[in-house]
């Protein structure tokens, strides 16, 4: 219960704070004054949106998280420059990927123009010896691999290597006590992203690690099922003037280098960590990535892969945690991969510690005790408590229950049995002991 809890709920229960009396730093004042070309974007940064809560009585002022949506609020001002510049790195980019491709299959053809001038080699291809006679020590593909390597390194010699992302501002890594404001604040900063930067993406830890196994589960699918590959293979080659079994010999080097790519599926991950529907925009990419943490060795692996590698190509990330980046791992699993991650996490984003040493969802606790949160021991006064507050909810707006089927993780659904307006109710049962119920 506690898992499903975690996955299906998010920390934002942030609403009323204590005084401290404290200077802030001298770039705040500074910070606010200048961010006055976003307010046209009609979205105030995240320390303007906190002093107006504040000013409001809605939040009791903190040093230490003013502190904070100050740095955040610096971040900000940087993003509109940095969008303008990763657009036209895309454009470069784009141009760059369109004549590699070109310039590799015109390699191609010119090696199969070579090869049928071969009689020797042409044999061997058409009967099939090259595995048979194949040394014993020689692992399978080896001649492929051999071949591609030669490949790619023609190629970067004709077009370059990659182009180089403009440098990026330093992110955010903000860490400090629970219930400290620190995902109330990421989530002001990622509020006032919208407009400035076309790729944004918020995700809780449980969520990402959620994504990140579905879209690896995508790609190995696509892998069996060969669709695409094929698709694309017969687009070009089969146009060619060749003969067929010049054609299967280019099939399999295009088939090769497909395979090769798919083996590092960490980074083909992350490349569609922000294409939901965006594909055809470039730009900045901006990562607010909520309460990050490495409770087991795969999330050790996905994080540092991934992460490398949307840090690398640009992408900023913010990301809040209850401890420093060299402190996530304290079981000491795979620690040479966990380092790799630390570095760069402390290359691409500056610390910021909340210093506060007030756990503000105890203090709001405080405030709302008479609330009822929840009903127990499950008996007879209890159950109808709860049936009273169920229709106190749905029937506040005049709803009809209904029973609905929602989409979650994999292609996978979910049967709800009595919802209204975003509120439904489950058993324990229902939810937790029922090994099918998440089944196609």
């Amino acid at each position: 219960m506690r898992r499903i809890s975690n996955l299906l709920s998010k920390s934002k229960q942030l609403a009323a704070f204590a005084s401290l009396e404290t200077k802030l730093r001298a770039n705040a004042l500074r910070s606010y004054c200048d961010q006055s070309h976003l307010r046209r974007q009609n979205r105030p940064g995240p320390l303007v949106q906190y002093r107006s809560l504040v000013d409001q009585g809605k939040l009791r002022h903190d040093p230490f998280q003013e502190s904070v949506a100050s740095e955040l609020e610096n971040l900000l001002a940087r993003l509109e420059q940095y969008e303008k510049d990763m657009e036209e790195y895309h454009v470069n980019l784009a141009n760059w990927e369109k004549q590699r491709e070109n310039e590799r299959r015109r390699l191609l053809m010119e090696e199969v123009e070579l090869h049928q001038k071969d009689e020797y080699w042409w044999k061997r291809l058409n009967n099939k010896l090259t595995e048979r006679k194949r040394p014993k020590n020689m692992e399978s593909g080896v001649g492929k691999w051999v071949s591609y390597l030669k490949r790619e390194k023609k190629l970067d010699s004709l077009v370059g290597h990659r182009p180089t992302a403009p440098p990026a501002p330093k992110g955010l890594y903000i860490y400090g006590n629970v219930g400290s404001g620190k995902t109330m604040l990421m989530d002001m900063f990622y509020s006032a992203t919208k407009g400035i930067v076309k790729h944004r993406r918020r995700y809780h830890f449980h969520e990402a690690m959620l994504r990140i196994n579905e879209q690896m589960h995508k790609i190995w699918k696509n892998q069996i099922e060969e669709k695409p590959l094929q698709s694309t293979i017969a687009g070009w080659i089969m146009s060619l003037p060749f003969d067929t079994k010049a054609k299967e010999w280019l099939a399999a080097e295009e088939r090769y280098k497909q395979e090769v790519q798919m083996k590092n599926i960490l980074p083909a991950v992350a490349d569609m960590f922000f294409l939901d529907g965006e594909e055809n925009e470039k730009g900045a990419s901006i990562l607010c990535f909520d309460e990050i943490q490495t409770v087991d060795v795969f999330a050790i692996v996905a994080l540092s892969g991934i992460l490398s590698r949307l840090l690398s190509s640009g992408t900023i990330i913010v990301a809040t945690s209850n401890r420093a980046p060299k402190d996530l791992n304290e079981a000491g699993m795979q620690k040479e991969i966990f380092q790799k991650l630390v570095s760069k996490l402390e290359e691409h984003c500056e610390k910021v510690l909340i210093g506060s040493e007030i756990d503000y969802r105890r203090f709001i606790a405080q405030k709302s005790e008479n609330q009822v949160h929840y009903f127990w021991p499950i008996e007879k006064e209890a159950m109808n408590e709860f049936e009273k507050k169920w229709h106190d909810v749905t029937g506040r707006f005049g709803g009809r229950i209904i029973s609905n089927t929602i989409s979650v993780m994999f292609g996978r659904t979910l049967e709800v049995p009595q919802s209204f307006d975003g509120v439904a109710r489950f058993t324990f049962e229902y939810l937790c002991g029922r090994p099918q119920l998440l089944l196609p």
